[in-house]
């Protein structure tokens, strides 16, 4: 069993030394985080998942990702499974989801109606969640709630990106006059968001953050036979629900054609509205939705850039231009904020 185990890891490796039910230990890909990941294949021919953070023995159960997968799933929300925490080490037990992202299964797609199709069950899943786990369904006392989008914390993601994408890893000098416009131009937009009406956000969906799984057991006629879990839903916080649909349909790591966004944003209105009972203006909700996708694709590339500037970490870089297309699209619609857009560009581009 020794052999098999992972080399240079010995909090990991003594801890699954405890159980003789343990087979063999294989260290996972990271995310974008510092946590790490094990699956332990034991004897019996289960697997389970390990996730490896900082101690976190003062917190204890209240953890952010422990409380908001409990409440999660109380709400009904498809998420991992938490079979047992060791604090002390900074060790989770989750059910193992298995290795497919909706990214990956994503790549086996062969037309357009089978993407809506999926992509369809994934807006199932975040309405459910906007209506079942949001203060107006569920009033509980946690962190999640007391925390929001307000133009503060938009505006404070916006100078994140400015400075780690531009200033840091660009080198760029920005004239006072330019710097003012992204100031004025993101000033509004953040005013705008943070004045809507908000839900629980998960705060990162995307396709790199929905697992595709096998259900186990019997099927019924007509059920999906692969479950679409949730993950890394740690920092949930209140925002509009146009947030975590603007993450999932213009998204850094899969592009979508715009006709199949029309389409998928009418579905989401048509759901919600059922799930809800409350009418949208659908005018309104898409301008929300694209000021929501300016913003939050702004703040992605921040995140891509700090990753190299804080630890050496180039991976995501790829994903900047995809992300900077999503923006300059949905800018092309709006010439009230041209200027914003030639900035913007000036400085990626010279």
């Amino acid at each position: 069993m020794m052999d098999q185990l992972v080399q240079g890891d010995e909090e990991i490796t003594n801890w699954v030394k405890r159980s003789k039910m343990i087979d063999a230990v294989t260290r996972l890909p990271g995310d974008a985080s510092t946590r790490r990941y094990y699956r332990l294949q034991a004897q019996g021919g289960e697997s389970y998942i390990v996730m490896r953070m900082e101690t976190f023995a003062e917190q204890g159960k209240d953890l952010p990702f422990l409380v908001v997968q409990q409440h999660l799933s109380e709400a009904g929300v498809d998420v991992p499974q938490v079979l047992d925490v060791d604090p002390e080490r900074g060790f989770i037990l989750l059910e193992d989801l298995g290795d497919v992202t909706l990214l990956r299964r994503l790549q086996e797609v062969a037309s357009d109606d089978i993407e809506r199709h999926l992509y369809e069950r994934v807006i199932d899943s975040l309405v459910h969640l906007q209506v079942q786990a949001s203060p107006k369904k569920k009033p509980v006392e946690i962190a999640a709630y007391k925390m929001r989008f307000d133009r503060e914390k938009l505006m404070w993601e916006v100078n994140f990106c400015i400075e780690h994408f531009y200033q840091l890893y660009l080198k760029r000098e920005i004239s006072s006059a330019d710097a003012k416009i992204m100031q004025n131009g993101f000033g509004e937009i953040c005013k705008m968001l943070a004045d809507e009406p908000t839900v629980l956000t998960h705060r990162d969906f995307h396709s790199r953050n929905v697992m595709v799984t096998p259900v186990v057991g019997k099927i019924a006629k007509g059920e999906p036979r692969e479950r679409l879990v949730m993950i890394d839903f740690q920092d949930a916080r209140l925002g509009p629900p146009q947030y975590d649909l603007a993450s999932l349909l213009k998204d850094s790591y899969y592009q979508l054609e715009e006709a199949q966004i029309a389409r998928l944003l009418d579905y989401y209105i048509a759901k919600w509205e059922a799930a809800s009972g409350q009418r949208i203006d659908r005018e309104r909700f898409i301008w929300i939705f694209d000021l929501m996708s300016i913003q939050r694709n702004f703040k992605a590339i921040g995140s891509f850039a700090s990753f190299v500037n804080l630890r050496g970490n180039p991976t995501y870089l790829k994903y900047i231009g995809n992300t900077f297309e999503n923006i300059r699209r949905t800018l092309l619609k709006y010439p009230q904020y041209s200027k914003l857009r030639e900035v913007l560009f000036h400085y990626y581009y010279f």
